[in-house]
């Protein structure tokens, strides 16, 4: 798919803007950074296969693990321009994607594990 660099920046935007209730009230001190893909180092942190896709990533201390403490340094979500384009067959499902990926990683944020986010997405966030 042909697309350009603020064409996804601005899918980025509104899928940050569009993330649902209670979920958008306390993201605070958290850098949303776009790359074109995984670098060496992340994928080996994650111990991934070379077959292995990776849309986002978020690298932080999740907020229950916090205890009250104030972080100096915002938290990190990174999300992968090349394999959502490769992943995707329409602007529509572009646009789905980077919304899906945009809350997974949220969630990691506010400490919500896979099974959570699962059964989340399967109540109401994208469907």
């Amino acid at each position: 798919m042909d697309i350009s660099e603020q064409e996804f920046e601005d899918y980025l935007a509104a899928a940050i803007n569009a993330v649902p209730p209670p979920y958008d009230q306390h993201l605070q001190n958290v850098a949303f950074i776009l790359e074109d893909e995984p670098t060496p180092e992340q994928r080996r942190r994650l111990n991934l296969y070379p077959n292995e896709t990776l849309f986002g990533l978020y690298e932080g201390v999740p907020l229950p693990a916090r205890n009250g403490t104030v972080k100096l340094l915002p938290d990190k979500i990174t999300i992968f321009k090349r394999p959502l384009l490769a992943a995707s067959r329409s602007r529509q499902e572009l646009r789905h994607n980077i919304g899906h990926t945009v809350w997974h990683e949220i969630a990691h944020y506010y400490g919500l594990d896979h099974a959570k986010i699962h059964e989340l997405d399967s109540k109401s966030y994208n469907k």
